[in-house]
């Protein structure tokens, strides 16, 4: 025979449900609280088909601003930086088309139009830092962008994790040093006295030439010297992405009789792909970008032909000759060509990847 339950017990099992009930829907009022003036603009009564009108959306522009506070509050800083030294100065951008003097104001300057740009296209020496920035920049895209997916192949294949954390270590480091300290350690290894000449007399090659004083070698100091400092920090994208394969890719490829060079060809770089092409349109673009605290350190009359960049022409011209709107001129230039590249590259990696763009 089945036995009823008591009425009380019953009774007490409803009370306690309908208060459970009750503090479930106060605890999804609660995080419903945010959203519910942003849900009043839109339960007013409007006409049919209407739009909420501007200060309808300014209210609901300001509830989820006030809800978020905490997070605007985060943002607030970097929006006041990038204000302040990357979108008020392009105001300067119209030095470029004026004659532009320290006794004047920006506004005050006479207008001169195209006549900087005109001056630019006849000036052999804008041209000489042009064709070093290009050749320093071709070999540091062909080794520095190479280098590092090697790096990070080699590192990830390590099987002892202590030795892995040790070479990461090693070529991270250089990225942390000034080029004041990286540019002192080179003169004195490349001076005629220096450990480069050392080693190779030690070897039996007689070596007695000062490297930086031979402007004809500076290319390939200046693009070896920066895949050095940079190559072990470009390492750590591609050692992020590698982490997230899945073993099981491998497993079976190992299975089928895959050797450790295929499993890399066939697993790991196409699952770099991605990377690997964000990097490529972004190094791209910087064909024209040098490194100017490099060039400062390293150049010297001797090699000035070869080692004066862009960045340091500019330098030059601009803070030490104070021809401003000239300066303004070759930096305008320089920046609408890399945005030229960078949308080129783009559109290219786009083609290659079914039209799947990475930026």
């Amino acid at each position: 025979m089945r036995i009823l339950p008591d009425p009380a017990a019953r009774a007490s099992r409803r009370s306690e449900a309908s208060n459970a009930q009750d503090l479930g829907e106060t605890a999804a009022q609660h995080y419903r609280r945010g959203y519910a003036l942003q849900a009043s603009a839109h339960d007013m009564p409007q006409a049919k088909g209407a739009k909420p009108g501007m200060m309808g959306r300014m209210r609901q522009w300001w509830s989820q601003f006030i809800y978020q506070w905490q997070l605007q509050a985060m943002v607030a800083p970097g929006i006041i930086f990038m204000i302040v030294f990357n979108f008020i100065p392009i105001y300067g951008l119209v030095l470029a088309f004026k004659n532009y003097t320290v006794v004047d104001t920006i506004s005050g300057a006479p207008w001169v139009g195209w006549e900087n740009f005109r001056i630019i296209l006849s000036d052999k020496y804008f041209w000489d830092s042009v064709w070093n920035t290009m050749g320093i920049s071709a070999i540091k895209l062909s080794l520095g962008f190479v280098l590092p997916i090697i790096l990070a192949v080699m590192i990830y294949e390590v099987p002892w994790g202590p030795f892995k954390r040790i070479v990461q270590t090693l070529t991270y480091l250089p990225h942390f040093f000034s080029w004041i300290i990286l540019g002192g350690m080179l003169i004195n290894w490349l001076s005629t006295n220096g450990l480069l000449n050392e080693i190779l007399n030690f070897v039996g090659i007689n070596a007695s030439s000062n490297y930086l004083l031979d402007a004809d070698k500076y290319w390939g100091i200046a693009a070896l010297s920066d895949v050095w400092k940079e190559a072990g920090w470009g390492t750590i994208l591609y050692l992020a992405v590698m982490a997230g394969i899945d073993p099981s890719l491998y497993e079976a490829a190992e299975m089928d009789g895959a050797s450790k060079i295929r499993r890399i060809w066939h697993i790991t770089i196409p699952e770099l792909g991605t990377m690997i092409t964000l990097n490529l349109v972004l190094s791209v673009s910087a064909l024209f970008g040098s490194n100017l605290d490099q060039t400062l350190i390293l150049m010297n009359t001797q090699n000035q032909p070869k080692s004066e960049v862009i960045n340091s022409y500019v330098y030059r011209i601009g803070l030490t000759q104070g021809d401003f709107s000239y300066a303004t001129a070759v930096g305008l230039g320089v920046s609408i060509v890399s945005v030229v590249l960078l949308v080129i590259t783009n559109v290219v990696s786009k083609k290659i990847n079914d039209n799947q763009s990475v930026l």
